[in-house]
């Protein structure tokens, strides 16, 4: 069965994956020149690769992993030690670090806490512990409930200080969905806590060893054409063709910036798997009166500005990911250490995340930089002062205006499943309804269930043979 996907992210290409393992023949439609959607990355002229993000893997991404597994693509991640490194804003140029001991969950995540003493006290810590109970307890149905508050109103509703925030879970916030604790669901840390906590290795990050296009992405294109399935780069979908009872006919392609025909593709069923914005500009009038594309409207993608900065000097030497704690910075890591394909021995070369990005994302590279580098020199006090100061050599500044979805309370209740309204036609992507939200192992799980659902419908017509579908987590 012939089954077209428009859009070669993770999504789209996990859905393509799963759909090759089952006999079927996918045929992706990407609209750039470039593997990965929201993990796409690019070469300047010097031949350094700078990326639309800092991508961390978890231990906590089940499906991910899998993934990693049924490529044979494992030894690619690079493992780093269990721990979450935060500077420390009051003592400039320090770290305060949450280091998880080898033992059972939940115990590692207690004994995380409960050792560190430079940003929590102990009747916070109390407190904070005794909110998250009834998360641990109650799972999954205990978490979508909390999506009709910030996580600030849940802190207060859980009598847990504000200082809490302050001194860790803005910096989480911004590093989970590019948004303060005022705006952000409860559900969204509440569900990374829960994960956290309940699995051993469930906070311990990897990053992988080199540009995701050509070291995640490149192998499950490899994937999928080996068994018979097809990607088309520079192929975006103008328009979703419908027939008279409202199901897809077939899509229509054109290239961006060619004067080339448009193309007419048909299948037996069609995946938008492009991220909810864009998706949102295609969908036929005829659909848009139906509830489960109309609410579509309540998911809009939140600014994210990445920023690439190479320096003369090293500035660190911790191999690891880092909670700036800045008030315009939220996440950064050195990609000269954590990287293997962009290992430098004597030169950082900074990925930092600015978040939110709501008030810069419109100004220009320039400012961006400049603001982040007086950001840095709080960061790094001794690095740029004196005469033999660093010195920023080039940066890449890399904006996505709307990027994973924006992840506000009440913002549940939009998410579509994979199974749309109109027979023929599936969705997939990190916004459709799967419980690992706005992520790279959420958009691997939708690619994957969009796949199972397309492959239940179609099985019993099909004749094709289908092969054991993998399990999903």
């Amino acid at each position: 069965m012939r089954v077209v996907i428009a859009g070669a992210g993770l999504a789209g290409l996990s859905c393509a994956k799963y759909l090759v393992d089952n006999g079927h023949i996918p045929i992706v439609l990407e609209a750039r020149d470039v593997l990965g959607g929201k993990v796409a990355a690019w070469k300047d002229e010097d031949g350094d690769w700078y990326e639309t993000g800092l991508h961390i893997f978890f231990g906590a991404y089940p499906n991910m992993l899998q993934l990693f597994k049924e490529l044979d693509i494992e030894d690619r991640l690079q493992w780093k030690s269990h721990s979450m490194i935060f500077n420390q804003p009051s003592e400039p140029g320090t770290y305060s670090r949450f280091d998880f001991p080898d033992i059972p969950a939940p115990a590692n995540g207690v004994t995380a806490i409960l050792s560190n003493n430079d940003m929590l006290s102990w009747n916070e810590k109390i407190l904070f512990g005794l909110g998250l109970v009834p998360a641990m307890l109650r799972g999954q149905k205990y978490l979508d409930k909390c999506d009709s508050k910030s996580w600030t109103e849940w802190l207060k509703e859980h009598n847990i200080p504000e200082r809490v925030n302050d001194e860790v879970f803005i910096a989480m916030s911004k590093a989970l969905n590019f948004i303060g604790p005022d705006e952000i669901s409860s559900t969204v840390l509440l569900t990374a806590l829960n994960r956290f906590l309940q699995e051993k290795n469930g906070s311990k990050m990897a990053f992988l060893d080199g540009a995701p296009p050509e070291r995640l992405c490149q192998p499950m294109v490899d994937y999928i054409t080996e068994r018979g399935g097809e990607v088309h780069m520079n192929s975006p979908l103008r328009k979703i063709d419908l027939n008279e009872d409202s199901t897809v006919k077939s899509f229509t392609i054109a290239p961006l910036d060619s004067d080339e025909k448009k193309k007419v593709i048909t299948a037996d069923a069609y995946v938008s798997a492009m991220p909810v914005d864009l998706f949102k500009l295609i969908i036929p009038d005829q659909w848009k009166g139906i509830n489960a594309f109309s609410k579509l409207d309540g998911l809009i993608g939140v600014p994210v500005i990445n920023i690439h900065l190479w320096f003369d000097k090293k500035l660190t030497d911790i191999d690891h990911l880092l909670f700036s704690r800045s008030p315009l910075l939220s996440v950064y890591a050195d990609m000269s250490i954590t990287c293997k394909e962009y290992e430098d021995p004597n030169r950082s070369m900074l990925e930092l995340v600015f978040a939110p990005a709501k008030e810069w994302i419109n100004r220009s590279d320039q400012d961006i930089v400049d603001a982040t580098m007086e950001e840095l020199k709080k960061l790094f006090p001794t690095h740029f002062i004196g005469d033999d100061k660093t010195k920023l050599r080039k940066y890449k500044v890399v904006k996505t205006p709307r990027s994973v979805y924006k992840a506000v309370p009440g913002c549940q209740e939009f998410r579509p499943s994979q199974r749309s309204p109109i027979k023929n036609f599936f969705l997939a992507g990190d916004y459709t309804m799967q419980k690992y939200l706005a992520s790279m192992e959420g958009a691997v799980l939708s690619g994957k269930l969009c796949a199972e659902t397309i492959n239940k419908e179609y099985s019993k017509t099909s004749n094709n043979v289908s092969r054991e579908t993998s399990k999903i987590n």
